[in-house]
């Protein structure tokens, strides 16, 4: 396994160490590419990402990424946008589910879903123009993109419940009925029990009724808030991980962004990047590894180790020393 490692800015410096020193305890035959991207690289060389960073990453398996501070530059190129574009991962993925020992801001605890986010084209199409007193951006949705996601979506439903909730806008927005058109179509032709529901009332239903959703698809900026929302459920941003999937290359990354309000404080929780490995070792299909992480890092929270937002007093390395330490154990 060829593995590229992109701390980024901020806390990313911080969960990253973390996530690999948990996965070094399982001693694979990983060869770690550490590669600059980010905030500092652009303070420094006046680019956030070269194209010799994105031959290095295509070179890579895949990639192990932290956070990113954007530039005050007009002009600046989203680096995620870039590498998700360049190396075509267009299904995001973000599974929402309780962690043992973790009470979300609603106190529920019978959910367990996955929002399946379209990656490479709509509000985050990349298209915009500034002038000095108006801006656009282009949303752009198209039939190929809207079929692959959904394909996935339905794949995933069929290894689940075999439900997929199609998210949307379609009684605002023209390009959303090209959106739930193919997504109605593809769930039809895998014999997947489909709903539709407008992206408002899902804001709603998703935190009021959350045990109601199993797979959920929706375009690129809806998935990007919703997710961010159901974090909520779980217990915060810094518990929840994510996946970028292509049909070459994946991308495992923390929901959460750099925070520089708390970047070298040692207090940033590294859930969220622990368990962006094990995305990647489930894609990687080693199953049992990733069982031991979870296992192990279910023991850290009730034995009380960890970061302040979770009324712990734990630091962000010390975290990540418990959760392999107890990977060690368990492996005897």
């Amino acid at each position: 396994m060829k593995l590229a490692v992109v701390e980024g800015d901020g806390i990313g410096k911080e969960v990253i160490p973390a996530a690999i020193e948990v996965m070094d305890a399982l001693a694979l035959p990983v060869e770690k590419v550490p590669v600059e991207l980010g905030y500092g690289k652009w303070e420094r060389t006046g680019s956030a990402i070269t194209d010799d960073d994105l031959e290095t990453l295509k070179e890579c398996d895949c990639i192990l990424f932290g956070a990113i501070t954007t530039p005050p530059d007009p002009a600046y190129k989203s680096v995620l946008l870039t590498i998700r574009k360049e190396l075509d991962m267009y299904a995001n993925i973000r599974p929402i589910k309780p962690i043992d020992g973790i009470v979300g801001v609603t106190g529920r605890n019978d959910f367990n879903l996955v929002i399946v986010r379209e990656n490479t084209e709509g509000m985050y199409s990349g298209i915009e123009e500034i002038h000095e007193d108006v801006a656009y951006t282009k949303r752009v949705i198209t039939r190929k993109g809207s079929k692959r996601i959904a394909e996935y979506a339905c794949k995933l439903a069929k290894s689940r419940q075999n439900r997929v909730e199609i998210v949307h806008k379609s009684n605002v927005l023209k390009s959303d009925r090209l959106f739930l058109d193919v997504c109605r179509q593809t769930a039809s032709s895998h014999d997947v029990e489909y709903h539709d529901t407008l992206v408002d009332s899902m804001a709603y239903n998703l935190i009021t009724h959350p045990n109601r959703y199993d797979v959920i698809v929706t375009t690129n900026l809806f998935g990007d808030i919703l997710s961010d929302m159901a974090a909520a459920l779980v217990g915060g941003l810094g518990l929840v991980p994510s996946a970028n999937i292509g049909e070459k290359h994946a991308f495992f990354e923390p929901v959460h962004g750099s925070a520089p309000d708390i970047a070298g404080k040692g207090i940033a929780n590294p859930i969220a990047a622990i368990l962006s490995m094990k995305m990647m070792l489930e894609w990687f299909k080693l199953t049992d590894q990733a069982k031991l992480i979870q296992d192990a890092m279910e023991y850290a929270i009730n034995q009380n180790w960890v970061t302040p937002d979770l009324g712990g007093k734990a630091t962000t390395k010390e975290v990540g020393q418990v959760i392999a330490g107890r990977v060690k154990q368990l492996i005897g």
